[in-house]
């Protein structure tokens, strides 16, 4: 490997390289995502309840809960609660 300053240049030029075909492949991915949502969208689901529904999911269901019961009791704190 050539040395460049202390640096493995072709170990690095390999990570660049790698780091930029996965950026290329997440955005591909993102607009993947997007198509969904519009399709979703057009059939009439509301993307932002959605969007909302799967950053749930992604949680434990502990940390899921704790967050309801916070927000339930913000909500009835500012009177949003009958």
């Amino acid at each position: 490997m050539a040395d460049a300053g202390g640096i493995a240049a072709d170990r690095l030029k390999s990570f660049i390289e790698r780091i930029e075909r996965l950026e290329e492949e997440k955005a591909a991915i993102a607009g993947d995502i997007r198509e969904v949502y519009s399709e979703a969208k057009s059939t009439g689901f509301e993307t932002k309840i959605m969007r909302q529904l799967v950053r749930l999911r992604k949680m434990e269901a502990h940390d899921r809960e704790e967050q309801e019961q916070l927000l339930d009791l913000y909500k009835r704190a500012v009177g949003m609660v009958g």
